[in-house]
């Protein structure tokens, strides 16, 4: 019974151990550089933290087919983001322009952290200013910790 039952499964095994390269979406060479240049230029909406020429996500894969059917139709690259932008935003753009609606994403790391060291700095000086008596003595509560029996 064993063997009849091993006889129905390993066919299955078969059929994925027959995998095959992954073949190219253009047979252009010259094409799927540029589309790859391009797509190193675009935010995946997805991911949000890479490329579309990284991303795997269902929407990076069809944004990279756009840019294929935009270069083939003879669009350059100032276009083919011009076309980007207008559909998705600035944000689609790994780097977007510096300008009054993405100034917070340029400006935006640089005062959180003045802000942190800010916060940080006035807490330490503060501390300073504190007398000893204001600290609690680490051996005074070591006998008494309920997490301790």
């Amino acid at each position: 019974m064993a063997k009849w039952i091993l006889l129905l499964i390993l066919p299955f095994f078969w059929l994925g151990a027959h995998a095959a390269e992954a073949v190219p979406a253009s047979n252009d060479p010259v094409l799927e550089a540029q589309m790859m240049h391009i797509a190193s230029e675009l935010r995946c909406l997805v991911c949000q933290n890479q490329t579309i020429a990284d991303s795997h996500a269902e929407l990076a894969v069809d944004l990279r087919q756009q840019v294929r059917e935009l270069i083939a139709q003879g669009k350059t690259q100032t276009e083919i983001f011009e076309y980007m932008t207008a559909r998705y935003g600035d944000f689609v753009l790994y780097r977007p322009p510096l300008k009054g609606t993405t100034v917070l994403l340029w400006v935006g790391p640089a005062l959180m952290a003045v802000l942190g060291i800010s916060v940080l700095f006035l807490i330490l000086r503060r501390r300073s200013r504190m007398g000893q008596d204001q600290f609690e003595s680490d051996d005074a509560d070591a006998g008494s910790d309920p997490h301790l029996s």
